[in-house]
């Protein structure tokens, strides 16, 4: 008899853990509607590449940067929370393709090309193209003085993609391509390559903070805008969040806020 009621107790407990366990679930689901305010709300994974300064960089064991300060601050406006999942630059769009990420935000530019991947935001920056040479270089000064030289560039990037339009079109010699900015500087700075295109405010700002040994030269090679990059196709609500986040952050002087902190007017 005895035996018989600890096993009712069990089962009963058992159950009741059930239900409990249950109604977390549909707590924590992707089905939150993360209303602002929320401190419940849906947890977004962020793909990023934080050897991207202003935009992401690591410091201090923390992660910084234009682009790091504003998903967060969206995050806040809209009430999610996000999980940044730094990588390689190239490795982003494909990790949104396998549905490890689900968003990206790294300095990525506009492209026609991307957008039958991914869906983009409303840009939130304009940027540009700049051809980048070592300090004592005074050969390069122009596109067409590309001509048989060899051109550094970042795997994956609109200068990846620029310097294999003009290849032919100019008669670049050769295109090395590298995963992160670092190692690309080092290669001209070094003078294993000739010349790097880097978008103008990354470049800008790593020459202002560090002893680089570079310099820019020549007009701005385009106009790109960067947005913010979800799975084309199937996370339209998230987008709408985004954008609805930016344009709160730009109505209420944050998002100024934010650019003023990195990049000098």
């Amino acid at each position: 008899m005895k035996k018989l009621k600890i096993t009712s107790f069990l089962m009963a407990m058992m159950l009741i853990l059930a239900a409990c366990g249950t109604n977390n679930s549909a707590n924590n689901s992707s089905g939150d509607d993360g209303d602002a305010g929320d401190s419940g709300g849906t947890t977004y994974t962020v793909g990023t590449d934080t050897t991207y300064p202003p935009f992401e960089f690591e410091e201090g064991g923390e992660y910084k940067g234009i682009d790091i300060d504003l998903i967060n601050a969206i995050a806040e406006e809209e009430g999610f929370e996000i999980e940044l999942k730094p990588m390689d630059f190239g490795g982003i769009i494909p990790a949104l393709q396998a549905n490890q990420l689900d968003v990206a935000i790294a300095g990525m530019s506009i492209t026609d090309e991307r957008k039958e991947k991914v869906d983009f935001s409303d840009p939130y920056f304009d940027a540009g193209l700049t051809l980048v040479v070592s300090e004592d270089n005074n050969d390069i000064t122009k596109v067409e003085d590309l001509e048989g030289k060899t051109v550094a560039v970042k795997n994956g990037t609109t200068g990846a993609d620029k310097a294999e339009e003009l290849k032919d079109e100019i008669g670049i010699a050769e295109i090395r391509q590298f995963n992160d900015s670092p190692a690309m500087f080092q290669e001209v700075a070094n003078g294993n390559a000739d010349v790097l295109i880097e978008d103008y405010p990354v470049i800008a700002y790593a020459i202002k903070t560090k002893d680089l040994g570079l310099k820019t030269v020549g007009e701005r090679l385009n106009g790109d805008q960067y947005g913010i990059a979800v799975l084309k196709g199937e996370n339209q609500e998230l987008l709408d969040k985004i954008n609805s986040g930016l344009q709160k952050l730009r109505d209420s002087g944050e998002y100024d806020e934010i650019l003023n902190k990195y990049l000098e007017e």
